[in-house]
C-alpha cells in the first residue's frame, strides 16, 4: 500500500512527525537506515527563515539520503508565510507543511500554531498566500480543537485547507489544552476524514502496530503519522509499514526484541551522526537527551543519564554507550 499527496507518492502509510528539538538530520538518517520512508525537518518559523535566520537555515540542512522530506512553517502573517514557503520550495523539499497545532504557550501567545484553530478565517488567508506563492504539495498539521472537544474546529480548519487547494490534513487528536496528556481522540479524525476528499493522516498515541491498525480503523483515515514513539526507536517505522501495508503478525517485525546490541549500536550512530554534522560540542550537548530515548525504561537509566551529562571527551562518551548497554542484566541485554 502506498500514499499520495497530491503529486508526491510514498511507499508506505507511516510518517515521522516534525518534532522541534529531536526530528534533526541524525535523527532522520538514524531512522531511514531503518525502514522510515518519509521524514518532517523540525518545525521552522517563517519569520526567522525570511531573515535568513542561521540557526534556522540550518534546521532545513538535508543530504540526498534523506529523501523525500518535507519541512514545516510556523507563522501566522500570509505574506510572511508565502515568502517563507517559496523558501522551502527552492530549497528542493518535496512537501510543505504548515503548522496548526503547536500547543505551546509561547507559540499560541503570538497567535501561531494551534492559536489559528480559534482564527480559521486568518488560517485561511495563510493557506490561499501559500498555495499562490507554491505548487509544491501542501498539507496543514492540526489539532482536535483549541479547547473545543467537539473536533468542530479541525474540520473547519481542514474544510478551508481543502478549499485553497491544498493536498492533504494531518490531526493529532487532542485539543490544544491537553498538550500531549490524556488520550488522543481517533473519532476526531474521523470526523476531519469524513468532511474533506482530500488523504487525511492520523497522529497522536501511535507507539505500535496495533495502535496504527486502530487509529486506521476508526478513523479510515489514508496513513499515520508517529512522534514521540519513535524516539530511541528507529525500528518503529518499518515495524509499522509492515504491520499496516504486508499485513505481517504484530511481534514479527524487524523492530520486535530491541536487544541492548542492537540500541547500543543505533545510539553510537546516532551521536557519531551528531558530531559530523553539528559539531562534537553540540553533540555533547545533544547526547544528554538522546541517550536517555535509548535507554529509557532500563535498569540503571537514571544514573546513565547523569554520567553522560559529566562526559568531556566524544572518546568517552562513547565507551560509557559502549560500557552501559554491556552492563544490563542477560534478560535486558537480549530481549527489550
Amino acid at each position: 500500500m502506498s500514499l499520495s499527496i497530491g503529486a508526491l507518492h510514498l511507499p508506505s502509510l507511516v510518517m515521522q512527525s516534525p518534532m522541534a528539538g529531536c526530528s534533526d538530520l541524525p535523527f532522520r538518517l538514524v531512522a531511514r537506515r531503518r525502514g522510515l520512508a518519509f521524514a518532517f525537518t523540525e518545525m521552522v518559523s517563517a519569520h526567522s527563515l525570511v531573515r535568513r535566520s542561521r540557526k534556522t537555515l540550518a534546521l532545513l540542512r538535508t543530504v540526498p539520503e534523506d529523501r523525500p522530506l518535507g519541512a514545516q512553517l510556523l507563522g501566522s502573517d500570509p505574506a510572511k508565510m508565502a515568502a517563507a514557503a517559496s523558501m522551502i520550495a527552492e530549497l528542493g523539499f518535496e512537501l510543505l507543511d504548515i503548522n496548526c497545532g503547536c500547543p505551546v504557550k509561547k507559540v499560541v501567545s503570538n497567535g501561531e500554531g494551534a492559536a489559528l484553530l480559534k482564527d480559521p478565517d486568518r488560517a485561511e488567508r495563510v493557506f490561499a498566500a501559500v498555495r499562490r506563492a507554491v505548487d509544491i504539495p501542501l498539507t496543514v498539521k492540526t489539532r482536535k480543537g483549541f479547547q473545543d472537544e467537539s473536533g468542530k474546529e479541525a474540520v473547519e480548519l481542514a474544510r478551508r485547507a481543502q478549499a485553497q487547494g491544498f493536498d492533504g490534513v494531518i490531526v493529532h487528536g487532542r485539543t490544544q489544552k491537553q498538550g500531549y496528556g490524556g488520550k488522543a481522540d481517533h473519532e476526531a479524525v474521523a470526523l476531519v476524514r469524513r468532511a474533506v476528499s482530500i488523504p487525511v493522516i492520523g497522529n497522536g498515541d501511535v507507539r505500535s502496530p496495533e495502535d496504527a491498525r486502530r487509529l486506521m480503523a476508526v478513523a479510515g483515515c489514508q496513513g499515520v503519522m508517529v512522534g514521540r514513539a519513535g524516539l530511541g526507536n528507529p525500528w518503529l517505522y518499518r515495524e509499522l509499514h509492515r504491520a499496516l501495508s504486508e499485513g505481517e503478525a504484530v511481534g514479527g517485525g524487524e523492530a520486535d526484541g530491541r536487544g541492548a546490541a542492537r540500541l547500543c549500536a543505533a545510539l553510537l550512530e546516532h551521536f557519531d551522526l551528531e558530531v559530523e554534522f553539528l559539531g562534537a560540542r553540540q553533540a555533547s550537548l545533544n547526547i544528554r537527551r538522546i541517550g536517555a530515548w535509548y535507554a529509557c525504561g532500563l535498569p540503571g537509566a537514571k544514573d546513565f543519564r547523569v554520567r553522560i551529562c559529566r562526559a568531556q571527551d566524544i572518546s568517552v562518551t562513547r565507551r560509557m554507550i559502549s560500557d552501559f548497554f554491556a552492563s544490563l542484566p542477560a534478560r535486558n541485554r537480549e530481549d527489550l
